[in-house]
């Protein structure tokens, strides 16, 4: 009985288990195909775009840290990207606190005010952005690119820690307030070590828009100096021809930080994702 039992079970997740294995091999086989072509040769790339290369090639990488600013296109890359996460995650993990404990008509009128921004795409807003960093002198700088990327990640940021501190015992934050524990003693003694999932789930969501942004980076920066990773790419890129061999290897390059990141967090980051979901 109990082997007919595990047999039924295991049926049932027959069907999963072939849409996830059909799914990772659509998300996986772009991958596949910029990895393996940046190893080859411009024009290998057109005779065999989808198999191994007969003779690995890699002065594409050579040549992308020699021939190139990469390098300082990955840095300032690396330094917008990091402020704004450190900025989002500080900011939006107290106002979350404060929400939580806030419970009144007017903090909820707040915290939908907040949460709106996540229905509201940031770019309709690029010319008068443009203005805004003309005045404050932050123009054709990689300063420009901070606060529209702390302006995009707060609202995600707030709803996602709001909602994991409200499933905090209260117990917890009342023996700590009773026992003449102040209010950020309380945050940063028992609430961020509790928000570690959370912290993984909105550094990850964050992280990815902020780090392939080429729109607020085209539209603010033109001096080299100051270009990220992506509007420096677009250098490769001719007017008659393109050496996709080097811009794939670029790509490739571009891409370590992001799955890096994700997987030295993705446990977490589920636990945030299903934290709402097992905790009610």
């Amino acid at each position: 009985m109990k082997k007919s039992s595990s047999l039924k079970m295991a049926n049932k997740h027959i069907p999963s288990h072939i849409i996830l294995g059909l799914w990772s091999i659509l998300v996986l086989f772009p991958i596949w195909v910029m990895v393996v072509n940046s190893f080859k040769t411009r024009f290998t790339i057109y005779s065999n775009p989808f198999g191994l290369p007969e003779k690995w090639n890699f002065k594409n990488y050579i040549s992308v840290f020699s021939d190139s600013d990469f390098m300082r296109y990955f840095m300032n890359s690396i330094v917008v990207v990091m402020i704004s996460l450190i900025c989002v995650l500080l900011l939006g993990s107290l106002v979350a606190y404060a929400m939580s404990i806030w419970r009144t008509r007017a903090s909820t009128v707040l915290y939908f005010f907040i949460i709106a921004g996540m229905m509201l795409p940031i770019r309709i807003a690029s010319i008068k952005l443009i203005e805004i960093m003309k005045s404050l002198g932050l123009l054709n700088t990689i300063w420009s690119l901070v606060p529209i990327y702390i302006a995009m990640g707060f609202p995600i940021s707030v709803f996602i820690m709001t909602t994991f501190i409200r499933t905090v015992p209260g117990e917890l934050t009342e023996s700590a307030f009773i026992d003449g524990a102040g209010r950020f003693k309380i945050f940063y003694a028992i609430i961020v070590p509790l928000l570690r999932p959370a912290i993984a789930t909105v550094a990850i969501y964050n992280l990815v828009p902020f780090w392939n942004d080429l729109w607020f980076p085209l539209i603010m920066i033109t001096d080299e100096k100051s270009k990220t990773l992506l509007l420096g790419v677009t250098r490769l890129f001719g007017q008659y021809q393109t050496d996709w061999s080097k811009v794939l290897a670029v790509l490739t390059l571009s891409a370590l930080p992001v799955i890096i990141l994700y997987l030295t967090m993705s446990k977490n980051f589920i636990r945030g994702l299903t934290a709402g979901a097992i905790k009610g």
